[in-house]
């Protein structure tokens, strides 16, 4: 543990506490996960295990399993939980991590100071020999209910642990291969064919006695008509790897990969570093605990192979999530209630899975699969050029990853025994092993310009076209980089379709670069295309030497955009599943959401999009590209190990292929079509409410934002707003969740809309509506207004100080540093020197200060209090939602008479806790967003606006 809060957290860890409040929590949290996806089909898969093994037992816990049940059986929970102590609690069990600025000897006292007196009882390991499953539960074909809209297929093998082999790396190997999305790849074939929008593959629930490894495939609606035959071509795959045997030169290739990741890995938060490290002390040896499992050390063709040979037919369980199996999912899991059915794999579907191993003939077999799925191609274009392993050659000649003769090896091989495979009559010729990563990067010099000198980013260049900002690193000295990118495109919003047709266009962008940009993502690349609200980003990160050539194959791909008949039509259904499936998410992301919607100036609803979206077609799509490609702006920010002059002609690259490209003529835009960011402006004393039902009926879940508008980017305010919410945190998280054990999810947090500042609780809870939670925020401000004004003068120094020392916490990598700067200049904002203005603010900051901007914008009444509440009622709270609209219009009809909520007999309401619901009656009711926005002022852009940058 970071040494800095070790004290603190033995302290936490030894207090007293209620074990009923503790249950109560669990119980809360448990609420939480039951219409999540995630956690219902995890139990599923551990219910049918055998009962004899602990993966069979409920993943987590609830208050039926740790209350309920055990005082049906007369088990007293509390004194299960002292022997369990007894049985397990022992210091030869446990490893420690330290993390400081201290010497070491000074961490290991400080550790034998805390840590002496934790007894060592000797106990031994407990282990859990022997796989999960018994024969009855493989070879099984699963049909479950999902909360959400989608299909899925997992197919799942129980496998011997790679922790056993974890120099090998087998399930890394197979992993790469089987997840591998460029050209021969199962998911390229399955995408080819229109049936699968994503797959993974790799090692899961591992532990030191067994494992699963898994497929994961997301269906299409297509797709989910040709399971089937999805699965066989799975097993096809696996049989190219059988057949191929293990090739060494891929085992290097991924030793390479990893080798250069391990040793250029950024910094990672001090408590996760400690905590993934002590994780590691309990699996590794000592020579090991560094680097752990993330370096294939040894190629073992024999343990390779036989981590192939467990994932057969006969070994697999096959989990099939869809909303379609609502009429045939009779049985339900216990403890999440998921409908499924269960079955042995018939024969049928064996003779499609079963490929033939080496010297078994399945002729007959093989030939029907060919003739049912095969689509045979030219043979010479599944292979590698000679060309392309001269250029490989060539660019590696430096690589100390790579050597020539396993390329030569590659070579000769695809010459001779490729061939004979891809003839190969049971297995699809578009399947085959990947071709050599040439984007595996072998430059890592780092720059030397007098650039790499400058603190902050400048604009480096700039036309009507575009903006530069460079920041060259000064700081890390690592071989990477970040480009970021925003395309501000005025048509690209300008309605509810333009602005999904400018979705479903990124998706497909990112659908037709896949094949080419997986080997860039293999190699330490990565990027994004993502929909604005004022057009589309591009963002690309990672080892810089090959990183300007994936961003010009990205621009390539975006002026030679065509639509594709068939990718429109999965694009365009997977938009329409990610917004039907909103109303899955939880009820205080459905609050968070809200409240955007509320207070952009520009934002379109989700229900506007499902609306439209049914009669968008591929033609639409042809007619509005050129329009959104009409007219363009590219804030730009190159960041990290690249020179002024590779950035300047970078930008230069993007504007004339954007001005000349093949299907686009792109102009810059009017400086009235110039991109704006504005927000509400909530005025002094104003105090809404909106309030609306929870989207998903089966959950019981309630949320409230309660949100306090302060005011637009000023350094003051800034650092007031942060030290209230520092100051409060621990009080609001001790009273609301501990003390008052309001829900699982309670916390503060600052708000920063575009440069306006805020201060946001926000509680998600099964034991009060959101009117009552709103209740409770305000008594707690009530009382911690004379919290302040008590508080001594040391315990507000403390405050300050530990938010001096968070501003001035050093960037760990390039990537938070980059982040940092990229969002001053996206809100407009600018203040790349925002730390070390606020903390000489902070340092003339006195406590009469602070308190004085608690009684002016935060406590109740006060003269520029600007609240907004956002309240998501849940399905056991509607009878509340009800009676909140109701008495929200007798307010609007009367805002001056109606001083309460009431009953519609007249009674004063009053929650189900018994406390009147009085303080919720100043809040006005919205009723429609578009008409409060209307009625609203709004804060002027800081983008675009007056700073010198902008003119």
């Amino acid at each position: 543990m970071v040494s800095s809060l070790f004290q603190h957290a033995l302290e936490v860890g030894v207090r007293s506490w209620h074990l009923t409040g503790r249950l109560l929590l669990l119980y809360v949290e448990n609420s939480k996960n039951l219409t999540m996806d995630v956690w219902r089909m995890n139990q599923l898969a551990r219910h049918l295990t055998s009962k004899d093994h602990p993966f069979y037992k409920f993943g987590t816990g609830s208050l039926e399993t740790l209350e309920v049940l055990p005082k049906k059986r007369g088990i007293d929970t509390r004194a299960e939980l002292l022997k369990f102590y007894e049985a397990r609690y022992s210091s030869n069990l446990m490893c420690l991590a330290v993390y400081g600025r201290e010497s070491l000897d000074e961490l290991q006292k400080l550790a034998e100071e805390k840590l002496s007196a934790v007894k060592n009882s000797k106990k031994d390991i407990v282990r859990f020999p022997g796989q999960p499953c018994s024969a009855e539960h493989l070879q099984i074909l699963v049909k479950a209910v999902p909360v959400r809209e989608g299909h899925t297929l997992m197919l799942m093998w129980p496998v011997t642990p790679e922790l056993q082999n974890y120099r090998e790396a087998p399930s890394h190997y197979i992993g790469h291969l089987i997840g591998h999305e460029a050209d021969g790849s199962l998911f390229a074939l399955l995408k080819q064919l229109g049936w699968a929008n994503s797959l993974s593959a790799g090692e899961m629930e591992s532990h030191l006695d067994s494992a699963f490894f898994i497929v994961d495939i997301e269906l299409t609606d297509v797709g989910q008509e040709h399971m089937e035959e999805v699965v066989g071509f799975t097993f096809q795959y696996l049989s190219v790897l059988r057949k191929e045997g293990v090739a060494e030169w891929i085992f290097k290739e991924l030793q390479a990969v990893c080798d250069m990741k391990f040793h250029f890995q950024d910094k990672m938060t001090p408590v996760h570093y400690v905590s993934s490290l002590a994780n590691y002390m309990q699996l590794y040896p000592p020579e090991d605990w560094l680097a752990a499992s993330m370096l294939p050390r040894n190629f073992n063709s024999k343990v390779l192979s036989e981590a192939i040979q467990q994932l057969t037919p006969e070994r697999v369980r096959i989990f099939w999530h869809s909303k379609t199996f609502q009429d045939v999912a009779t049985d339900e899991e216990p403890w999440y209630g998921t409908r499924f059915t269960c079955k042995k794999i018939d024969e049928s579907l064996m003779k499609v899975t079963r490929m033939r191993e080496p010297g078994r003939s399945t002729q007959t077999n093989g030939k029907a699969i060919m003739e049912k799925f095969a689509i045979c191609k030219d043979l010479e274009s599944l292979l590698v050029t000679a060309a392309a392993l001269d250029f490989c050659r060539e660019s590696c000649a430096h690589n100390v990853y790579l050597a020539i003769g396993l390329l030569e090896e590659f070579k000769n091989d695809q010459k001779g025994n490729n061939r004979k495979k891809w003839q190969s009559a049971d297995v699809d010729p578009r399947l085959h092993l990947p071709n050599p990563n040439l984007l595996i990067p072998t430059d890592f010099s780092l720059i030397n310009d007098a650039e790499s000198k400058v603190q902050f980013p400048f604009v480096l260049k700039k036309s009507d076209m575009y903006r530069l900002w460079y920041k060259a690193d000064s700081r890390f000295g690592t071989p990477k980089a970040c480009i970021q990118m925003h395309f501000n495109c005025p048509e690209s919003n300008y309605s509810p379709e333009a602005s999904i047709l400018t979705r479903i266009f990124t998706k497909m962008l990112v659908d037709y670069l896949n094949a080419y940009a997986y080997y860039a993502e293999v190699a330490g690349l990565s990027y994004k295309i993502l929909v604005t609200v004022h057009g589309f980003q591009v963002s690309v990160s990672g080892y810089n030497h090959k990183l300007i050539v994936l961003t010009k194959k990205i621009m390539e791909i975006i002026v030679n955009f065509n639509v594709n008949e068939d990718r429109f039509k999965v694009m365009k259904e997977m938009v329409m599943k990610d917004c039907v499936n909103f109303r899955f998410q939880q009820p205080y992301q459905q609050a968070l959401y809200n409240c955007s919607l509320l207070l952009e100036h520009r934002r379109w609803h989700v229900n506007e999009y499902i609306e439209v979206l049914p009669d968008l077609t591929a033609e639409d799509l042809r007619q509005m590209f050129p329009r959104i490609i009409s007219r363009i702006f590219v804030e730009c920010f190159v960041a990290g190990n690249l020179t002024s002059k590779e950035a300047e002609v970078l930008i230069e690259h993007v504007e004339t292929t954007l001005k000349s490209g093949p299907t686009v003529n792109a102009k810059p835009p009017f400086s009235s079509q110039l991109m704006e960011q504005r927000i509400v402006r909530l005025e002094d004393g104003a105090d809404f409410i909106y309030a609306s039902q929870g989207l998903n009926p089966q959950d019981e879940n309630s949320a409230l934002q309660l949100y306090l508008q302060v005011g637009q980017e000023e350094t003051n305010m800034n650092i007031l707003v942060e030290l209230l919410v520092l100051t409060i945190k621990e009080g609001v998280f001790h009273q609301l969740r501990t003390v008052e054990q309001l829900g699982y999810l309670v916390f503060v947090a600052t708000k920063n809309d575009f440069g306006v500042r805020g201060i946001q609780f926000l509680i998600q809870s099964t034991v009060k509506d959101p009117g009552a939670l709103e209740d409770r925020v305000e008594a707690f401000l009530e009382r911690y207004a004379d919290t302040l004004e008590k508080m001594p003068q040391e315990d507000f120094k403390r405050h300050v100080d530990a938010l001096i020392e968070m501003k001035l916490e050093k960037y760990k990598n390039l990537w938070e540093e980059s982040s940092f700067y990229w969002r001053e200049i996206s809100d407009g904002t600018l203040n790349f020197d925002r730390p070390e203005v606020e903390v000489a603010a902070l340092r003339k900051l006195d406590k009469q200060g602070l308190v004085d901007f608690f009684k002016k914008y935060v406590q109740r009444n006060a003269p520029h209090r600007r609240k907004l509440s956002l309240q998501v009622y849940g399905s056991q709270h509607l009878e509340d939602l009800s009676a909140v609209v109701e008495a929200g219009r007798d307010i609007m009809r009367d805002p001056v008479e109606s001083k309460s909520l009431l009953t519609k007999d007249g009674k004063v309401m009053k929650g189900k806790d018994g406390e009147e619901a009085g303080p919720k009656s100043r809040g006005r009711l919205i009723d429609n967003i578009s008409t409060f926005k209307r009625a609203q002022s709004l804060y002027s852009s800081l983008k675009g606006g007056l700073h010198r940058e902008y003119k």
